[in-house]
């Protein structure tokens, strides 16, 4: 065997070989009055127009549920396209990373062409995270027999301990993480989608009540109904499409600690997936956190966004909180993070809403308040009063950091073309 064949065999031979080509959603909102199904063929063919795409360009489809969604061959067929692979998984904030890599690998592997990625959820009206909601009566299984007799029934309840851990071990304040929430809320600000568009201070956030020690309710995502969807082809293909390319370098598909379940039992409990998955994500990548030119990091929860952030070494471990107080995740910080707002503002995706944000700064196509062209492009101003510019400034390199549990997360590098 040469070392050409080496190569091929590995993911590096795969670095910017795939490429997003169409993104799209529905708006974020409560109280959508439509099934998941109807919000799924929204938000596929707003991605389809964006490409520049016909339904029959699409034969493989991938989605993602927490039992709250609609399967792919339903959703297909009411778009008219027949498919030649599909696959639903269950699953949240991790899956968006994980089903790109996949799409990657059944195209690779000649079983489709060009795969469409959808997440669609009644995450308000209908299944909330929380528990509670129209669809909240459902039977304890799994995971849920253990944690519900610790009190641990919703997401901020089983999180808790490893944010308070953090908090004991390095002295991160929750002021400090308060401005995860306060830079989120002054990026949708400018953000025509975002649902939350009130840009928050510090005090806001920690004057607002306490949901679960040591989480305030600013510090929470908000709940919404919507869907969104990615479309992923060959870079070789994508070059003739509507939009500027973006490339996939690297991606790590739900990379998890030793333990999920009680992750706690191979500690540090304030460790999470992030320290493992960035062994993967960055030599794949060809390029370090120091090149990165913004994040989107998961921020379910304030805290989520600062734990990634440190785990994928953009501050050293412990440093989390003076990372995300300096100023350096604001537009107009050295490397913004979340700047469509995010699930604390825009919208709750489960992770996908980073990612399409992510394509369209690299594309350098935000949709903001600056004004627009005779060739109807935005004249981006840079800008970043209230009511003013989100789109980074010659942006190249992007990551992604999905977080499902602290012990279970996805990541991926993206670049402009």
């Amino acid at each position: 065997m040469t070392q050409s064949d080496v190569d091929a065999t590995t993911p590096k031979y795969l670095r910017n070989k795939y490429a997003i080509v169409g993104v799209g959603e529905t708006t974020y909102r409560r109280g959508s009055q439509e099934s998941t199904r109807n919000l799924a063929t929204w938000a596929i063919n707003n991605a389809l127009d964006d490409a520049g795409l016909e339904a029959a360009d699409i034969d493989g489809m991938l989605s993602y549920s927490g039992n709250d969604s609609t399967m792919s061959p339903f959703v297909a067929g009411d778009l008219g396209i027949r498919l030649n692979f599909y696959m639903d998984v269950h699953g949240g904030g991790s899956s968006t990373e994980a089903l790109i890599g996949i799409a990657m690998g059944v195209i690779e592997a000649g079983m489709c062409k060009t795969v469409a990625i959808f997440r669609s959820m009644n995450g308000y009206t209908q299944v909330r995270i929380g528990g509670t909601g129209a669809r909240s009566a459902a039977p304890i299984t799994g995971d849920q027999v253990h944690m519900r007799a610790y009190g641990w029934q919703s997401a901020g309840q089983m999180f808790a301990p490893t944010f308070l851990r953090h908090m004991y071990d390095y002295g991160t304040t929750s002021e400090q993480v308060a401005h995860v929430k306060m830079a989120h809320s002054k990026h949708a600000s400018n953000n025509p989608k975002a649902f939350y568009k009130t840009r928050y201070t510090i005090e806001d956030v920690l004057n607002s009540r306490i949901i679960c020690k040591p989480l305030h309710l600013l510090d929470c995502c908000v709940e919404t109904d919507n869907a969104t969807c990615i479309i992923v082809t060959r870079a070789e293909r994508a070059k003739d499409m509507k939009q500027p390319l973006v490339q996939i370098r690297s991606v790590v598909g739900r990379c998890c600690k030793p333990r999920i379940d009680m992750h706690y039992q191979h500690g540090p409990i304030s460790t999470v997936a992030g320290y493992y998955a960035k062994d993967i994500l960055w030599p794949n990548a060809g390029v370090g956190p120091e090149e990165i030119d913004l994040t989107g990091s998961y921020d379910a929860f304030t805290f989520t966004t600062m734990l990634q952030l440190e785990e994928y070494g953009f501050c050293k471990k412990g440093e989390g909180g003076q990372y995300v107080s300096s100023g350096i995740i604001e537009l107009g910080g050295a490397r913004p993070n979340n700047t469509s707002g995010g699930h604390l503002c825009e919208g709750y995706t489960h992770g996908m809403n980073m990612v399409i944000e992510n394509v369209r700064q690299l594309r350098g196509n935000v949709d903001d308040s600056c004004p627009v062209g005779a060739d109807g492009k935005r004249q981006h101003t840079y800008n970043y009063s209230e009511g003013g510019c989100r789109q980074v400034k010659d942006a190249e390199l992007s990551a992604n950091l999905g977080w499902a549990m602290p012990g279970t997360g996805s990541a991926m590098v993206m670049q402009r073309g």
